[in-house]
């Protein structure tokens, strides 16, 4: 599983041209899930990410979460982010899950960021052509991959 963390001041998902999600301040979750995640791979990732200290504290230095800062959390699965691009100039995406695993998983990252975040979290929807907009703040962009947990 593969998350780029956007740390954003605003953010909103549209699916033809109507909002589906939008948030404040927090952040810009791009979520590609690969054919081997699992469960633990949610679990870990949300509990990571949640705790992320990279919000300004009263000294401007990077130290709170985001539920320190009262954030909100916007989801959207992006299976480009598992793009193989090493052969060739046509990218594969071999390694991105198909959506009869890729769906269920997604599903539960909504329930695991939600329930770790302890409020409702905004989305995209699944296999939709979305158009993303954000603001992000700083800019601070973080990738995390859950294959490499070191």
């Amino acid at each position: 599983m593969v998350a780029v963390i956007q740390r954003v001041s605003e953010a909103s998902v549209k699916i033809d041209g109507v909002i589906s999600g939008a948030i404040d301040r927090g952040f810009v979750i791009l979520l590609g899930i690969c054919n081997e995640d699992s469960h633990e791979d949610i679990e870990w990732l949300s509990k990571k990410i949640c705790g992320l200290r990279i919000f300004s504290d009263s000294e401007g230095k990077m130290n709170l979460n985001i539920s320190q800062i009262d954030g909100d959390i916007l989801l959207i699965s992006q299976f480009t982010l598992l793009a193989a691009t090493k052969k060739g100039n046509r990218p594969s995406f071999i390694q991105a899950a198909r959506p009869e695993v890729a769906i269920p998983l997604y599903q539960k990252a909504i329930q695991r960021f939600s329930q770790d975040l302890g409020k409702n979290i905004q989305t995209g929807e699944f296999g939709a052509d979305m158009k993303v907009s954000l603001c992000n703040d700083g800019p601070v962009t973080i990738v995390i991959d859950t294959k490499d947990k070191k």
